[in-house]
């Protein structure tokens, strides 16, 4: 191995103590391959197997909490005991390589296609439309409805039985998706939280859906992990629309997430050293340096966005985050890991291989999707 790439490889142990085999995690990605009724198929077993060897630990494509958070075609369901079996599969699969398995939790909110939930009803926290990337762009007929309060209540109840349906199935952790405008950040959002009830309001009352949703997960653990099992809380730093959340904003999300006992916090982004472009006096720094500035060593944060060699991984790890998480990089991939243990990091491919869908184990839905989604994938 390049002795300038071993810190990559070194051990991790989270403050639980459980112990990570090395710096590289499996970042989550939607895979568009589980059966239409929720449960996990073959492929996306071989899928996550292909990719568990060298990783010290996968995220996985998010799960949704109840039949009405269902955001993709093709995801499997975390919202009832007889999804157990079914996860049980996708971690065993995954642990059987190697690495710890993290079932990724979540709700799609205004963001659900009306044809995947009940009576094609979308609900957030408010009934203000999406402007980009959801269902009411694409059809500007379909409004959200706002989640009465017992129902947003009802919600908070569910992250927490899906975290215990995740131990009962064998997971090392769970990791509650608030990013990527989805419903936990639409209840944290100034343009998808316009309500004045205890969830909405002042950027404290916006908080409170977030962090009822962190104490659930939290009770669900103390009440049913007998062995160390993590949380981690996903996060997307700033929105575009106006009003939306600014890096100012998440910089107090952050501060707050930091005191409350988890295990990890994993900011999501495209782009690994991006700018800010609101909120903060120099937009010149990154965004990856105010989050460890605000963090200040009372968590680790999980990097990730568009690291796909060894080199970028190392500028990225020298920036001081203490774990990285990789994309797509190892779906082109599946034995970078392996490759820089072995000092082979010039081997690593970096551009899709066309070609080779067999050989890297690609379920038919996902690859479909990458193949007709121009620019998504280097090589594409």
């Amino acid at each position: 191995m390049n002795k300038k790439y071993q810190d990559l490889l070194s051990p991790y142990t989270f403050s639980k103590g459980m112990e990570l085999k090395n710096r590289i995690i499996m970042a989550p990605m939607t895979n568009f391959s589980s059966n239409p009724d929720g449960t996990v198929t073959d492929a996306e077993v071989d899928y996550y197997a292909r990719r568990s060897k060298g990783v010290s630990m996968v995220i996985t494509a998010c799960t949704y909490v109840t039949p009405n958070g269902k955001g993709f075609h093709g995801e499997f369901g975390g919202d009832s005991d007889e999804m157990i079996p079914s996860l049980k599969k996708l971690a065993k699969g995954i642990k059987d390589q190697g690495a710890k398995a993290v079932l990724q939790i979540f709700h799609g909110g205004r963001m659900c296609p009306p044809k995947l939930v009940p009576n094609g009803e979308i609900v957030s926290a408010s009934d203000i439309p999406a402007e980009r990337g959801g269902v009411s762009t694409e059809e500007p007929d379909v409004k959200p409805r706002a989640l009465t309060e017992s129902e947003v209540e009802e919600i908070i109840h569910a992250f927490g039985e899906s975290t215990r349906r995740a131990i009962e199935a064998g997971f090392d952790g769970v990791e509650i998706h608030g990013a990527n405008g989805y419903l936990i950040q639409q209840f944290f959002s100034p343009h998808s939280n316009r309500r004045e009830d205890q969830f909405g309001g002042s950027l404290e009352k916006r908080l409170t859906f977030p962090l009822a949703v962190v104490d659930a997960v939290k009770n669900a653990v103390e009440k049913h992990a007998e062995s160390p099992f993590i949380i981690g809380y996903r996060f997307s730093p700033e929105e575009p629309e106006t009003p939306g959340l600014t890096m100012e904003d998440t910089l107090v999300l952050i501060d707050t997430l930091a005191d409350k006992g988890l295990d990890y916090l994993h900011v999501s982004l495209t782009e690994f050293f991006s700018k800010p472009r609101r909120g903060v006096a120099d937009l010149n720094k990154t965004r990856i340096e105010y989050l460890l500035e605000a963090i200040n060593n009372r968590v680790p944060l999980i990097g990730v966005g568009s690291i796909y060699t060894a080199e970028n991984a190392h500028k990225a790890f020298a920036a001081g985050v203490p774990l990285l998480a990789l994309g797509r990089e190892l779906i082109i991939d599946p034995d970078w890991v392996q490759k820089v243990a072995e000092g082979k990091d010039d081997e690593i491919i970096t551009k899709l291989n066309k070609d080779k869908q067999e050989q890297l184990v690609i379920p038919d839905p996902l690859w479909n999707v990458i193949i007709n989604t121009p620019g998504w994938f280097p090589g594409v």
